[in-house]
């Protein structure tokens, strides 16, 4: 499938990294839209929410403790963030590679 995100995680093309285990990894997006904007992404290629299988319920567990850790690190767990997933073109995913993105450091309304 090989995506920027795949690139990133190889180290092909840079990052500034946030968070990194072995099976996660997250990063600045390079186009923001709030003033925190983290990406979060599986080391392993799934590429929508629909390509879940069941054997990835303890990687998406991983991601979203990876969630957690990064927001307490930015200190944006006490006044709050939004944790968003694109599916599909319809859904505004444009990089086919599952990933979530963590807005924060401002009130953010009911859209953006």
């Amino acid at each position: 499938m090989a995506t920027i995100f795949t690139k990133i995680i190889n180290r092909e093309i840079p990052a500034t990294i946030v968070f990194e285990n072995d099976k996660v990894l997250a990063f600045k997006d390079i186009n923001p839209l709030a003033p925190v904007h983290i990406l979060v992404i599986p080391k392993k290629e799934i590429a929508t929410i629909n390509d879940i299988k069941e054997e990835d319920k303890e990687l998406i567990g991983e991601i979203f403790l990876a969630i957690g850790k990064i927001v307490k690190d930015l200190g944006i767990d006490k006044e709050g963030y939004r944790v968003v997933a694109n599916c599909n073109e319809y859904g505004g995913q444009e990089v086919f590679h599952l990933h979530y993105h963590i807005l924060g450091g401002k009130k953010l309304g009911t859209t953006l």
